[in-house]
């Protein structure tokens, strides 16, 4: 299935039926009178939140929804039926914008929530309802109310506890793969990951979900490279594990540009809980390893031994990773109790 996380789509509420305009004509009744119904409400319109659909492809081709229009009413007092609300299905974490993308109309993080984004039109009154004591018989009817109509956006931003940041082959998905059951694309190339994946990291008392998205380069917040959309995607993370590829020229460059990405692209990213990592250790010397360490250390304005050393490719430093980033899941959510993490599990 095709990954999508936005899409524009045109939303329409019901109109409201028509009240009747009708009076008893039966045989045997002396006096008649009027006894047309009333018009029965317009649909309306509905965003609810599903947790088995993770894309929002089935809004690429299909971009219109309206709601079903009120039954109009009839004679013997018999009111309209209501209209049909339409109803969209969306993944986790899809959020509705206005038309100029910016105000947010509905934000839906959990399974089931739903928000009414439309209200259908009443439906007009028939000539029974006006009926009074000095109004025996009204020839008054009224039309249905028209439902309402605009466009909106859907943006999807995934739902992890954690996401990993880093320039392209810094080994972010190498990382995915060796500590979740994810099967991201693997490559010697740039840009390999063309989506976000996400994975399920296991632990012995809990997990947390981590997220991987495209790389960024220098210029991304100007579209170069794949861009820097898809940091949407770990906008709701709560915590970043910054890979630096320790087998690269330069570590503390090549930190200091992802930041400077996080920086522009705003959103509290920067300000976010942050771990530093040397990815790639398998391919250096031990007297490397502590060169490059210092030096992005010092660009990270960190302790040396506060950032964190691990290769993938063999499981080195895993296990001290995985707990550096859990205690800091727990120390970020709310009331966080004071306990040690307990080690991951493959």
């Amino acid at each position: 299935m095709k990954f999508l996380d936005e899409a524009r789509v045109f939303l329409k509420s019901g109109d409201g039926g028509n009240g009747c305009l009708s009076f008893r004509r039966e045989k045997y009744v002396e006096f008649g009178g009027p006894n047309g119904g009333n018009g029965g409400r317009g649909g309306d319109v509905w965003v609810e939140a599903v947790s088995d659909l993770n894309t929002l492809i089935d809004y690429r081709y299909q971009r219109h929804f309206k709601a079903g229009r009120g039954r109009h009413g009839m004679g013997r007092d018999r009111t309209g039926a209501d209209g049909e609300d339409a109803v969209l299905k969306l993944p986790v974490g899809t959020q509705v914008l206005e038309e100029d993308e910016e105000t947010i109309l509905a934000d839906l993080t959990e399974p089931g929530q739903r928000h009414k984004l439309l209200t259908g039109g009443d439906g007009g009154f028939g000539n029974a309802h006006y009926k009074s004591s000095t109004n025996r018989a009204p020839r008054r009817a009224d039309p249905g109310w028209p439902g309402a109509e605009m466009w909106v956006t859907l943006r999807l931003k995934l739902i992890a506890d954690a996401g990993l940041v880093g320039l392209p082959n810094a080994g972010k998905s190498t990382f995915l793969a060796a500590t979740t059951r994810a099967k991201p694309k693997i490559a010697d190339y740039p840009f390999t990951t063309l989506h976000p994946v996400l994975g399920v990291v296991p632990a012995l008392d809990s997990e947390f979900v981590l997220a991987d998205i495209p790389g960024l380069i220098e210029g991304a917040h100007q579209g170069h490279g794949l861009g820097d959309r898809f940091l949407a995607h770990v906008e709701r993370c709560k915590a970043l594990l910054h890979l630096v590829d320790g087998a690269g020229d330069d570590t503390a460059a090549a930190y200091r540009t992802v930041r400077e990405e996080l920086e522009a692209y705003g959103h509290g990213l920067a300000d976010k809980p942050q771990l530093v990592a040397l990815a790639k250790t398998d391919l250096y010397d031990e007297a490397a390893r502590r060169e490059k360490r210092a030096a992005l250390a010092d660009a990270a304005g960190l302790d040396p031994d506060a950032v964190l050393t691990v290769s993938a490719a063999t499981g080195d430093g895993l296990d001290a990773a995985l707990a550096a980033l859990l205690q800091v899941l727990r120390e970020t959510a709310p009331d966080a109790p004071d306990q040690e993490p307990e080690p991951w599990r493959p």
